[in-house]
């Protein structure tokens, strides 16, 4: 894969997920402002994009760890694997973290009141989630595998398009970038105090793995199965048109 200042992040990611930890490293959005290039990201963190390049080309020569190639993936198996994946992960892991967020915050939130920032953030996103994983479930997701799996008897969805109910995603997305940066922010990146308790540093780090997790998430719908869903619908209402890869 050859990587230029012109090279979109979403998709450099896309084709090879070791990426990602890379722009990690520089904290740079691979998921919600996937859509930028590569010299638009260096400008705004006054980064040198070829320093960024030299590390994200030596990112692939690295083969210890293998990445599933979801970009190759039929999108209705894509869909599978996000909600057996992803969605369960998100519902599972809300369970867990809340208890552990209220706990904290009872003890050490009078020396620490970014706690109650944080589980009021943490609350706000585990709901607003809650809701978006159940309008893709039942909304979006079925009109995608119905177009994988049976293109040529795929009635026309009362949402119009695909683009719409996507955009809608798009936006929940972006705020639930917003608040995990915030929560990021606010606990100084996962790091708990020198003196903090297991309970304490257990929370944080369930709070780092659930940001981690979504990110690859929302990387998986924003820059592999939504522009493959817009590009299948828009082939099957135009079948002879010329489609490029």
């Amino acid at each position: 894969m050859e990587i230029t200042e012109q090279s979109i992040i979403g998709e450099i990611v896309a084709k090879n997920y070791r990426t990602a930890s890379i722009f990690k490293e520089y904290q740079i959005d691979f998921c919600c402002n996937g859509n930028r290039t590569i010299q638009a990201a260096c400008t705004e963190k006054d980064l040198r994009s070829d320093v960024l390049i030299e590390k994200l080309e030596a990112s692939l020569q690295n083969t210890r760890h293998s990445e599933i190639d979801f970009s190759t993936w039929p999108l209705d198996l894509v869909v599978d694997y996000i909600e057996k994946k992803h969605h369960r992960y998100v519902t599972d892991k809300i369970l867990e973290i809340r208890p552990y967020l209220q706990k904290i915050v009872a003890v050490h939130g009078s020396q620490h009141p970014e706690l109650n920032e944080i589980e009021t953030l943490f609350h706000q996103s585990a709901d607003d989630l809650t809701i978006h994983m159940k309008k893709e479930e039942l909304i979006l997701f079925p009109y995608i595998r119905k177009m994988s799996v049976n293109p040529t008897n795929t009635a026309q969805p009362p949402f119009g398009s695909v683009k719409n109910p996507i955009a809608m995603m798009h936006h929940d997305h972006d705020e639930e970038g917003e608040r995990f940066r915030k929560i990021s922010q606010l606990s100084q990146n996962y790091t708990p105090p020198a003196n903090a308790c297991n309970t304490y540093k257990t929370t944080f780090a369930l709070l780092q793995e659930f940001e981690d997790d979504l990110h690859r998430h929302i990387h998986l719908e924003n820059n592999i199965l939504f522009p493959k869903a817009i590009e299948l619908e828009n082939r099957l209402a135009n079948p002879n048109s010329i489609q490029t890869t």
